[in-house]
């Protein structure tokens, strides 16, 4: 795919949702580059004409004319347009539905509760023990069925020993959270098993040094 014109991905380097993206796309090896915002450039013009919404990631494509918000969205979108190959997805059924499922449990169980443990451990004005634990807890029962699905599948992936998307999506959520104090997940070792087999991967390993060096620039 050399011929493809680079696609933009506005991005932050706090922002696990942009990095999901960046994963997909580097695994694809299509052509992109990260535009950073601050937040309060998300908030404004011209962003908030792309994304609505004024969170990041957002995407442009130049070879298609076509622009996106919403991690999910953009994901499903390239794999869909370029991932013809099907190195990242199944086009057989159930699996193909199946790797759909775990695709959502990213986006509304891993996402959500990991990035408010997140934000009451680390940047909440004051310190809401209860809500911490709450979180705490939501983090380690997702990762909990993470765990029993791989024991009970005895698989390397979430759908079969093939590695999709869905995988892929979890990987910068899980590496924010495992800096925090406030939840320990060693208990969880298939789990644990399947993120180091996820992130020794050379792309991903990249994509989270990337992730790192953004963030000591303070981008």
């Amino acid at each position: 795919m050399s011929s493809l014109k680079p696609m933009t991905l506005y991005s932050h380097a706090g922002g696990p949702n942009p990095w999901k993206v960046a994963i997909i796309l580097d695994e694809l090896r299509l052509p992109y580059h990260h535009k950073f915002l601050d937040f309060q450039s998300v908030k404004a013009e011209p962003f908030i004409s792309l994304n609505p919404n004024g969170r990041v990631p957002g995407l442009e494509d130049p070879n298609t004319g076509i622009s996106l918000w919403e991690s999910g969205a953009i994901i499903d979108y390239i794999i869909e347009q370029y991932d013809t190959a099907h190195k990242l997805q199944y086009t057989s059924v159930p699996e193909k539905y199946q790797t759909r499922v775990w695709e959502h449990f990213q986006m509304s169980g891993q996402g959500p509760y990991f990035g408010q443990l997140i934000w009451f451990s680390r940047y909440h004005p004051e310190k809401v023990q209860s809500a911490v634990d709450r979180y705490a807890n939501e983090v380690k029962r997702v990762t909990g069925v993470i765990d029993a699905h791989l024991k009970r599948q005895k698989t390397d992936y979430l759908v079969g020993d093939k590695l999709t998307y869905a995988d892929l999506m979890f990987v910068p959520w899980a590496v924010t959270i495992a800096g925090l104090d406030s939840v320990d997940l060693s208990e969880f070792e298939t789990y644990g098993a399947w993120l180091k087999r996820l992130t020794d991967r050379p792309v991903v390993a990249n994509i989270i040094k990337q992730r790192e060096e953004a963030m000591a620039a303070g981008k």
